[in-house]
């Protein structure tokens, strides 16, 4: 009985304590059941030893078959006291029982043998090794599902990882574009009520000095109430004579016209509030930027980075960005594409590229492969310029003589007309021009290689004329 309890102790996983299932051993010479390892390992973020805390240093572990045949022969002496083979039919306990393979069913030689004519029927010993040939083949293939299940969880943990990164930089961006309005409204809003003020100090210079001039033409009035009240007190010779000496200057005095109130006297509200909010709102427009196109950071290769308006792409100049596989992403060429895709009616944008030399520049259809080696064209869905080691081509390969290099590329798709055409620009002169039929969504589309020793680093977008 203790070898018996020895030998259990033995065969018992130590992690969930029950017999070893599907056994694995580590290079410490440890062993556990496989799902108990990989649960432990994911659970705890490690490859440790969950015994000796030994790190391991093998990537996939194979089932201890050895351990696994030891639990089966435990197992057969524990339901066979005695360690006697089990017994495969009570009539011919002496012949030797057989394995079929098709039906997995063990059979006796003498009275079943007849009941599977045409199946596979073999040994019992070759009975397992097949079948244990099967479950190595099945196991390997699970290893590899367990792989690619893994690389999947890493992409969506990187994924997330970048969603908090690109949460805050869209809120750092979203606070400085309305600090930048706030500041713009505060200063016009402090520029209006300084244009109040101003009026409020030109209506009340105004109203005093009809005021003053009120006051001093009642001041003189009054005097001449006061003479014309003490000349009516006087008798006789000196009325007669004051009023003689008086009369001209009271005749003077009436004789002026009235003070009269002048304009301008009230707060002038019409240039104070005249569209006010509408004036704001225009140099508003001229404080921000619209962009036709806007560039989607989803889609950018590694090796491109996105500026964070979302206009500009450039070509990294040391080493690439760590961000996930996503299924939007290009992958083989340093491609990006916008955020929206057309798929009827009229829609132009300007690209600016200066002197940058290496660039492809045009639509893509919405079912692009992302993935796997491709050229630009049409064939494998897109329409496009393409400069390189100095000169320009189309779609089709050709190459194209230009006046002159243009500085800014106008991109003018038509949905209905099914046309792409591309011109410089500059003078409006046609580039190239591509016509077929689109069955799907055009998204615009970008390829920046290495800007080198030009100064242009970053090709951008930008709104046409006319739009």
């Amino acid at each position: 009985m203790e070898k018996i309890s020895a030998m259990k102790d033995f065969l018992t996983c130590p992690v969930c304590l029950d017999t070893f299932k599907e056994p694995v051993s580590l290079t410490c010479h440890h062993s556990f059941c496989s799902k108990c390892l990989y649960s432990y390992w994911n659970k705890n973020s490690t490859r440790n030893c969950p015994m000796c805390r030994r790190k391991s240093s093998k990537e996939h572990l194979e089932v201890n078959f050895a351990l696994k045949e030891l639990i089966v022969c435990f197992s057969q002496k524990e339901e066979a006291p005695g360690g006697e083979r089990p017994v495969m039919c009570t009539s011919h306990p002496e012949q030797t029982p057989l394995f079929c393979l098709d039906e997995s069913h063990f059979l006796c030689s003498v009275c079943e043998f007849s009941l599977h004519l045409g199946h596979k029927v073999v040994t019992v010993d070759s009975g397992v090794s097949e079948k244990k040939g099967r479950l190595c083949s099945q196991q390997q293939s699970l290893f590899q599902k367990r792989d690619q299940v893994l690389d999947k969880q890493t992409q969506c943990e990187q994924i997330q990882e970048l969603a908090h990164a690109q949460v805050e930089a869209c809120e750092r961006h979203i606070k400085a574009e309305f600090e930048l309005l706030h500041r713009f409204l505060q200063q016009e809003e402090e520029s209006a009520l300084r244009a109040l003020r101003q009026e409020q100090s030109r209506q009340t210079q105004t109203i005093e000095a009809q005021m003053v001039q009120i006051r001093e033409e009642l001041c003189t009035v009054e005097q001449n109430l006061l003479t014309v009240e003490d000349l009516l007190k006087k008798q006789n010779m000196d009325f007669l004579t004051q009023y003689r000496d008086t009369h001209k200057d009271r005749q003077t005095l009436l004789s002026q016209p009235s003070p009269q109130l002048r304009p301008g006297l009230l707060i002038n509200q019409p240039k104070v509030l005249a569209n006010v909010a509408f004036n704001a709102w225009k140099k508003m427009r001229a404080l921000v930027q619209y962009s036709p196109v806007i560039l989607d950071p989803n889609t950018a290769n590694r090796w491109l980075y996105v500026s964070e308006d979302l206009r500009g792409v450039r070509h990294g100049e040391t080493e690439e960005q760590q961000v996930p596989d996503n299924p939007e992403r290009f992958c083989k060429y340093r491609e990006v594409q916008g955020s929206e895709g057309f798929s009827s009616g009229s829609h132009q944008w300007d690209v600016e590229v200066g002197d940058h030399p290496d660039w492809i520049i045009g639509l893509a259809k919405e079912s692009v492969d992302k993935k796997e080696d491709r050229e630009a064209t049409p064939e494998n869905g897109l329409w496009c310029l393409m400069l390189d080691d100095g000169e320009y081509s189309d779609v089709d390969g050709k190459t194209l003589v230009l006046k002159r290099s243009p500085q800014r590329i106008r991109v003018r798709l038509n949905c209905d007309e099914g046309t792409v055409s591309l011109f410089d620009a500059g003078d409006m002169s046609l580039i190239c021009s591509h016509k077929d039929r689109f069955k799907e969504k055009m998204f615009p589309y970008f390829c920046v290689g290495e800007s080198g020793d030009a100064e242009t680093k970053e090709i951008k977008v930008c709104s046409s004329e006319g739009l």
